[in-house]
């Protein structure tokens, strides 16, 4: 990670002033005074604050049921914040793993771990994110089967140069389907329904990799050691 932040993780030190210790020469990297605010560091490195080792606090990795009408953002907006609907030490160290509009329900993921949380956004690690869509017009089984078909092979989205990665389609009722993604793009469930001619009038995420929603609305609880591993790669 970057030193700045590792700073920031081991101390009470905001940014500003983690970046001014480093700046004033109060911090060595293996005995060597660093400079650098963007220096990559390991928690293995002997990383000293005015001649003091540093230990990194651990990281959290939190799940949270997102109710309709909060933002996934550390401020307030159009809508209140998230984060005012759990009260834990330092909140504002942790950032939001694959955001959900507004008006979307579900599972969000929370940490302050960068690498953990690229593992499962970047498109390269096909980690799944399935999603239960309420549609505005009923499906038949037949029309199910062909719209599940063109989003296997991936359909042009407006404004998109690229198809969209490969998503599986299952039925579970005329007006509701599961719908699972390899990636996230700008409003994209309600985009691809847009795109055959439907559209999205409630969507909820259910669950990322092997990390099933499983606290009720508003509520979080912190990950198991074995949900947290399983996106480690």
């Amino acid at each position: 990670m970057r030193l700045d932040k590792f700073l920031c993780k081991s101390t009470d030190l905001d940014r500003e002033a983690a970046n001014a210790a480093i700046l004033s020469h109060s911090v060595t990297v293996n005995g060597a005074t660093a400079t650098d605010s963007a220096m990559q560091v390991h928690e293995n490195n002997a990383i000293c604050l005015n001649g003091q080792r540093l230990c990194p606090r651990p990281s959290r990795y939190i799940m949270l049921h997102k109710p309709t009408d909060t933002l996934c953002s550390n401020v307030d907006g159009a809508y209140p914040s998230l984060f005012h609907l759990f009260d834990i030490e330092r909140a504002c160290d942790l950032h939001i793993v694959g955001r959900l509009d507004a008006d979307t329900t579900g599972l969000v993921l929370l940490t302050d771990d960068g690498r953990w949380s690229f593992n499962i956004i970047s498109p390269q690690y096909q980690c799944e994110k399935v999603y239960r869509v309420q549609l505005r017009d009923p499906l038949s089984s037949e029309a199910t089967k062909a719209i599940a078909a063109k989003f296997a092979a991936g359909i042009q989205l407006q404004g998109e140069t690229a198809l969209t990665l490969p998503a599986k389609l299952l039925q579970v009722n005329e007006k509701e389907v599961l719908l699972t993604l390899i990636e996230g793009k700008f409003h994209q469930v309600k985009r691809m329904f847009a795109a055959v001619g439907n559209r999205v009038i409630a969507l909820h995420r259910a669950q990322i990799g092997a990390v099933t929603l499983d606290v009720s609305v508003g509520k979080w609880r912190d990950l198991s050691r074995a949900e947290i591993d399983s996106f480690i790669g």
